[in-house]
């Protein structure tokens, strides 16, 4: 029978090492995991990685979201037995991930210089705030310094309140790059069998995401509004009569924005704004006109309206909203899983499908150390080696 891409997965043969913490690490083995890799969560015995005890216990909701399909294993490799241990593992691996300041891998001994020494084919990722050297490298960093810091937050903050909304940006999109060099630099060792190191920092990631505002600068030699994006692309939140918003995104052709006055029985607007650029110099006075017309009717009956104009929009959901949502449904996009000791867990499929199929086949996310005989045996600990490590507590 010919094996399917549900079950063969694309990365079934690659077996990958993560000493992550919080997301970025996590996150960036959790989406080769999701591609079918062998990710394997090293752990402190006892509390693991910080985050699964954000909320009380050790399976908080924080820690769930970016550690399904992975098994763990609780190592204390600070001990020199507890090393001896990792190295075996070490030598099964093909990539390892770390997100920890330059100056901590190395004095633990699981730096990239330490590791390449016992496994020469090892693809060793090490993501960090602001690179490995540098005046800031052993600052610690979080999501918002690095959004900060690059000039992200600046483009989404208007005024001075001093709270951060959203979820967390700089942290997810390092780790999306330190899995496109990862899944690179094993392409490359594919050709040439060697291992490499692979560099990916908070900081470049969130600069780079914002090449396009960059790249404005750069042309003009100006700053760039923080309304610049919205005003270019004719891109609108608006306020309906029952409080419920729409998201409106009319891009550059004409014929969204005549299909917007025509939804809105507005049609004197099209010679009075005609030109894309007459609309984003006047884009804060439209957005308030806009947004007044659109008091006037229910999210509803907005949405039939431009539906029928095949105006781009979307109604501005909620997450409490998305699950009732037609195309949501359709896609299938949550998924249930059972896992032994904490019951039912809810999540999010992986959005890739190849050849129409989708990843399935999902782990929930593990227990601290649920894993740890199991992968212990496969590196070649005997029963009775791992009876001493816990017995030392060093599992």
């Amino acid at each position: 029978m010919e094996e399917t891409v549900a079950t063969m997965k694309l990365l079934k043969d690659i077996r990958i090492l993560e000493f992550g913490a919080f997301i970025t690490g996590p996150f960036a083995s959790m989406l080769l995991a999701e591609l079918g890799a062998d990710v394997i969560k090293v752990e402190k015995p006892g509390s693991g990685d910080p985050f699964r005890a954000f909320r009380s216990g050790l399976y908080s909701p924080h820690f769930q979201a970016h550690n399904r399909n992975k098994r763990s294993v609780a190592l204390d490799y600070t001990q020199p037995e507890g090393l001896a241990t990792l190295q075996a593992l070490v030598k099964t691996a093909d990539v390892v991930v770390i997100n920890s300041r330059p100056s901590v891998a190395k004095s633990i001994g699981i730096d990239y210089e330490a590791m390449r020494q016992i496994n020469p084919r090892l693809i060793y990722c090490a993501i960090t705030g602001f690179g490995p050297d540098g005046p800031y490298a052993d600052r610690p960093a979080f999501d918002n310094v690095g959004q900060a810091l690059s000039g992200w937050g600046s483009r989404h903050r208007h005024g001075d309140d001093p709270r951060v909304v959203g979820p967390a940006i700089a942290d997810p999109v390092t780790s999306y790059y330190a899995a496109l060099g990862i899944l690179a630099a094993l392409h490359e060792r594919d050709l040439s069998g060697k291992g490499h190191l692979i560099e990916v920092n908070m900081l470049e990631s969130m600069i780079n995401l914002a090449t396009e505002p960059i790249a404005s600068y750069f042309d003009s030699g100006k700053p760039i509004p923080v309304l610049y994006r919205g005003a270019m692309s004719q891109a609108y939140n608006l306020t309906c009569k029952d409080g419920k918003r729409i998201g409106l995104h009319l891009s550059s052709p004409d014929k969204f924005w005549e299909g917007l006055c025509r939804a809105i029985g507005r049609t004197e607007l099209i010679a009075k704004y005609p030109t894309r650029m007459d609309r984003a110099k006047h884009y804060e006075a439209l957005a308030m006109e806009l947004n007044e017309i659109f008091r006037q009717r229910n999210r509803d009956e907005w949405i039939a309206l431009l539906e029928r104009e095949d105006v781009p929009f979307a109604p501005e959901h909620e997450i409490q909203d998305l699950a009732d949502d037609p195309q949501v449904r359709h896609l299938g996009v949550f998924y249930e899983i059972e896992h032994p000791k904490y019951g039912t867990v809810k999540g999010t499929q992986p959005p890739v499908h190849v050849d129409s199929t989708r990843l399935e086949d999902l782990r929930p996310p593990p227990d601290l150390g649920e894993h740890s005989d199991e992968i212990l045996r496969e590196a070649g600990i005997s029963p009775e080696q791992i009876a001493r490590l816990r017995e030392k507590g060093l599992v």
